[in-house]
């Protein structure tokens, strides 16, 4: 029997899955060969099933590192639902019982797949545990957590590579629904990946109807939202930018909000009644939806301009996975760009930052300072960037000369991330004022080249998108440039009149297409 024979029976036998697609088989295959994957999929599109059927084929449990006990739970859950062998949670939600339990499963055999929350790993006992179990599979989910240029930065994934250093490396398959290539590299880079087999699939959810609602005024914009919402099929998420918004549309649409104010009790309630079909709407912030497998999500409206394209193509992910039409709509107002401007600007800690290094570089550790865990693994995240430590999988090892001088590097490559994130949330600007299609705006950001515009977004409807549309095939969606400012960059979108590149060390740059062409501001490489 061949290897994807073997892979196509397993997951019909254990968990009823007629078909597997070509690049779930690769990534699979390259975890049975022993290799490091890196998988980019779109939301919805089976990438749990990459470690799940390995994971019956290989000796020793699988571990997964997952962000939220909400997504530990559904994980959980559809392993629950087959028949598969257990899968059991350690988190700080559940009591020390039901964790002791969980470990005695793993240890004995009794459960193959253990989820684990990053914050976990800072835990000497629970390195311990994992010491003893020794997985064959370790498994990231939500990937992109891992890197700074990422939408969804968590400094604990930052201790990740360590953990696996420690654990010998077994195969490690990272996961995501959205990184463009900056953020790809940099998850390669800080969990280790050797040589990993990377399968990135189409981004393209030709269900969903793209598109903008403009206003002038908040009053405008917020009348404009709450006359669609109710209108709408549901059922369906409303996201806002703040949780004082997301308590305001609530309360207007009669629906529920989600944000990070509100108690676990209250949060696991609301997930668990949108999952159900007992809760029409939900309006949150951003702390809500990752890894939530719905199908019949209507719509996915955004009442504020998100921080980033990477997050909002997640965000809208949510919705139709059933491949019936949901729509994904952002009411945009240009004034809104400010908030996240204000959101994105990360004043650097200079004084965090200076006692770090001097706690490395005299051999201490940092962990012991009079400092939060977040703020330490933020400096340490930042050191690393610039150079100045070595992750050494026992600990970081301080790389730099003079803590006063390495504070000033820090400083500048902060600098760059404020950049990159400023740059970012004009292409957000960008996308929101396109008369180009959006659904080409939104597969070019992430290196995917569409020939033709949709036919299934707003400007494609009202006619701009073909006079937008280019004529040529210069400067296509994943091309390498150099700029004589900017540096080495890469192509992310091409309109007729104009060019959009991220350079590695100025960020998003959109440029004049005839200005290019007339002074040679870009050389293909």
């Amino acid at each position: 029997m061949s290897r994807h024979d073997e892979l196509r029976r397993t997951a019909r036998d254990t968990f009823g899955w007629a078909e597997l697609r070509d690049d779930q088989l690769t990534a699979m295959e390259g975890l049975l060969d022993g290799r490091d994957v890196l998988a980019v999929m779109p939301t919805g599109s089976g990438k749990s099933a990459i470690y799940q059927i390995p994971a019956l084929l290989l000796d020793g449990p699988t571990l997964v590192v997952s962000p939220l006990t909400a997504l530990q739970r559904d994980q959980v859950g559809q392993i629950e639902d087959s028949d598969a062998p257990d899968a059991v949670a350690v988190n700080s939600a559940q009591p020390a019982r039901t964790t002791t339990k969980a470990w005695d499963a793993v240890t004995h055999g009794d459960a193959e797949y253990l989820f684990l929350a990053p914050e976990q790993l800072a835990k000497d006992e629970v390195l311990e545990q994992l010491d003893e179990i020794r997985p064959s599979l370790f498994v990231v989910d939500e990937a992109h957590c891992v890197s700074a240029w990422g939408h969804d930065f968590r400094p604990d994934y930052l201790r990740l590579g360590q953990v696996i250093e420690r654990l010998g490396h077994p195969r490690v398959l990272a996961l995501t629904a959205t990184a463009g290539g900056p953020v790809r590299d940099d998850i390669v880079s800080h969990l280790g990946l050797r040589d990993p087999v990377r399968v990135v699939s189409g981004f393209d959810r030709p269900n969903l109807y793209l598109a903008v609602h403009r206003a002038t005024t908040e009053e405008d914009k917020r009348a404009a939202l709450l006359r669609w919402v109710r209108d709408a099929p549901k059922p369906g998420l409303v996201y806002a930018a703040t949780r004082k918004d997301s308590e305001r549309y609530a309360d207007e649409l009669g629906a529920v909000a989600f944000h990070a104010g509100m108690t676990a009790a209250d949060r696991k309630r609301v997930h668990e009644d949108f999952l159900a079909d007992r809760a029409g709407v939900v309006v949150a912030t951003s702390a809500f939806g990752m890894g939530i497998d719905k199908p019949n999500v209507r719509f996915v409206v955004h009442a504020s301009v998100p921080e980033s394209v990477d997050s909002y193509y997640q965000q809208i992910g949510r919705a139709g996975r059933d491949g019936e039409r949901a729509d994904a709509l952002l009411f945009y107002r240009p004034e809104d760009l400010g908030l996240q401007k204000f959101l994105t600007a990360r004043p650097f800690d200079d004084e965090g930052t200076r006692e770090v290094a001097e706690a490395l570089h005299d051999h201490d550790d940092p962990h012991d300072l009079d400092l939060s865990h977040r703020r330490v693994m933020n400096t340490l995240n930042l050191l690393d960037q610039a150079g100045l430590v070595e992750d050494t999988g026992e600990g970081f090892r301080y790389t730099g000369t003079d803590p006063a001088q390495d504070t000033e590097r820090a400083a500048e490559v902060a600098e760059q991330r404020r950049k990159l994130d400023r740059s970012r949330v004009e292409v957000m600007r960008e996308y929101a004022e396109t008369s180009a299609c959006r659904r080409q705006f939104l597969l070019g950001y992430f290196g995917e080249v569409l020939d033709e515009p949709c036919g299934f977004c707003d400007t494609c409807d009202a006619g701009t998108a073909a006079e937008q549309a280019p004529s040529d095939g210069e400067f296509q969606p994943g091309t390498p440039v150099r700029h004589a400012e900017w540096g080495a960059g890469q192509v992310v979108r091409r309109e007729a009149d104009k060019v959009t590149v991220l350079f590695d060390e100025a960020g998003y740059r959109s440029l004049s297409l005839p200005a290019v062409r007339e002074r040679n501001l870009l050389t293909e490489e």
